[in-house]
């Protein structure tokens, strides 16, 4: 498929052109009891969109995996009696056919279920001939093909009321961050799909409830459609994903402090700036292919005196002189790090050419 085919989300009582559009709730649904006081606490502060986990997949077996359809009729209460919409994640083809059974008026994809197209595609097959909005996280790895291709197999459903979830991906070394934000995916696939609204997750990037503001701040800042955060009325008590719930008075709060930027014409000074920078990534570009000539030339010295390809010792001598040269610059060590491995693997890799011919 070249392109997906959209049609806005076209949410009851939701004004497609404002920003954000919030879909709050708990990230399960516990009790009847939990679901309706957390809806009412939210309700009263103006959000129009419910969300609770029915079906819960865990990484690992013995944690609490959901009510399952039992918790349905709380989420038809929760309409009846506030007038928010409601939204749950579906995983299973019966998911699907007992959510739209239930009435539920948005559904989800959740990370681990977007990574496996076998699922996808049988979730794609359950929703022929519905008429609901769908949004699909982004797969648990930095995948963006794959993410594309999940949003196309429900696409090709016919599903047109069609949305994306970034909520970070998952590494093993995270410092900061539940989920790496890795903003430069969300964004390229912006880039492809403009046309596709793109939700921000902060409670599973962030994983904490000091990180979910900056976060919400930072997709407004880059242009996100809306959010989509975990909200509790008791947070401390949730069976799942606790530290990154929030309570429905301090989203309020959070929202209500976001400052949206939105997109204006650029101005002759933007655009003079914007030329600044063309002409320094040119500059980059000549500076590049002078290192790769000097490389290659490193290459053939190597060959001649039958040197390996790659020395260790000055490749990291390299990555550390110039982690620490960006610090002094004003960046951030592991980023500068990072651009002169890139650098280093595109250098071995012609080297090798060279020297294998």
């Amino acid at each position: 498929m070249d392109d997906l085919r959209l049609s806005p989300l076209n949410i009851p009582g939701v004004d497609e052109n404002k920003r954000p559009l919030v879909i709050a709730g708990p990230c399960s649904a516990e009790t009847e009891e939990q679901v309706m006081n957390t809806a009412r606490q939210l309700a009263g502060r103006g959000c129009k969109i419910f969300r609770a986990g029915v079906w819960k997949p865990r990484t690992k077996p013995g944690g609490f995996e959901g009510m399952g359809e039992a918790a349905l009729p709380w989420l038809q209460r929760v309409k009846a009696e506030t007038g928010m919409l409601t939204a749950t994640e579906v995983a299973m083809p019966k998911h699907v056919e007992a959510a739209l059974n239930a009435g539920i008026d948005l559904l989800w994809i959740g990370a681990r279920t977007t990574a496996n197209p076998f699922a996808m595609q049988e979730i794609a097959d359950s929703l022929k001939g519905a008429d609901i909005p769908v949004l699909v996280k982004n797969p648990v790895n930095p995948d963006i093909e794959l993410w594309i291709g999940a949003l196309e197999r429900i696409n090709g459903a016919g599903i047109t009321r069609l949305g994306a979830i970034h909520r970070g991906f998952s590494s093993i070394d995270q410092k900061i961050y539940r989920n790496a934000p890795m903003w430069h995916i969300p964004i390229e696939l912006h880039r492809r799909h403009p046309e596709l609204p793109i939700i921000c997750d902060p409670s599973h990037i962030g994983g904490r409830r000091d990180l979910i503001a900056p976060l919400c701040q930072q997709a407004m800042d880059m242009g996100f459609r809306g959010l989509i955060v975990e909200s509790h009325c008791n947070p401390d008590s949730a069976w799942s994903d606790a530290k990154q719930q929030v309570l429905p008075e301090v989203l309020d709060f959070i929202l209500d402090r976001l400052v949206i930027r939105e997109n204006v014409e650029t101005t002759e000074s933007l655009s003079a700036l914007r030329k600044q920078i063309d002409t320094l990534d040119n500059d980059l570009m000549e500076l590049l292919t002078r290192r790769m000539r000097i490389s290659r030339e490193i290459a053939t010295y190597k060959k001649e005196h039958n040197m390996a390809v790659v020395q260790t010792g000055r490749y990291s001598e390299i990555l550390d002189k110039r982690g620490a040269q960006g610090s002094l610059c004003g960046m951030d060590a592991d980023f500068v790090r990072k651009i002169f491995e890139t650098i280093h693997e595109e250098s071995v890799r012609q080297q090798m050419e060279l020297i294998n011919k």
